[in-house]
């Protein structure tokens, strides 16, 4: 699934870029030249509903999530594992259900056929994310209940105490900063 990885991570950089140079273009052209551009907006929207949607699951896989997960590291390493399957297990029936709705609400302004306000595309074409992201974030929790469930290591949340500690070490010497 290495594909699917850099499929994500580039979507991410690439929507990310954009939304920047049309935001920055909008910027230009309405202050240097008293000009606008009518789907700027509507653009930038759509790819930051996007970036929503990816990026989600791109934060199950790296477990950049935050939660507060206090009372389960009080356990010990096997009933916090318990806790965690019933965790993802939940978050994978949450996301099909979502990803369910959100395929019929498509289905029905596919249905209709309404258009954009500014862009001349039809409504459901930048909306099919919704049920595409949700599915991606169902996989992703499945893949975190696999991997809980065989024992490897798995985390359903980022540990923030860990990521300082981390970022105040020095990177060439290993030494920590005071």
């Amino acid at each position: 699934m290495r594909w699917l990885e850099h499929l994500e991570e580039g979507l991410i950089t690439f929507l990310m870029a954009a939304m920047t140079l049309v935001t920055f273009m909008q910027v230009i052209a309405r202050y240097v030249f008293n000009y606008s551009f009518v789907w700027a907006l509507e653009l930038t929207g759509v790819m930051f509903a996007w970036l929503i949607f990816v990026g989600m699951s791109y934060g199950v896989r790296v477990g950049a999530h935050i939660g507060v997960d206090a009372a389960v590291k009080l356990l010990g390493n096997r009933p916090a594992r318990v806790v965690e399957s019933v965790a993802a297990s939940l978050c994978i029936v949450y996301a099909l259900i979502v990803a369910f709705g959100s395929y019929q609400y498509v289905y029905k302004i596919y249905s209709v056929g309404i258009l954009m306000q500014d862009i001349p595309i039809q409504t459901w074409m930048p909306r099919i994310i919704l049920p595409l992201g949700f599915l991606l974030l169902a996989f992703r929790f499945a893949q975190v209940l696999w991997r809980l469930a065989s024992g490897q290591e798995a985390h359903l949340l980022g540990d923030e105490a860990e990521d300082a500690l981390k970022l105040k070490e020095e990177p060439a010497t290993g030494e920590v900063r005071s």
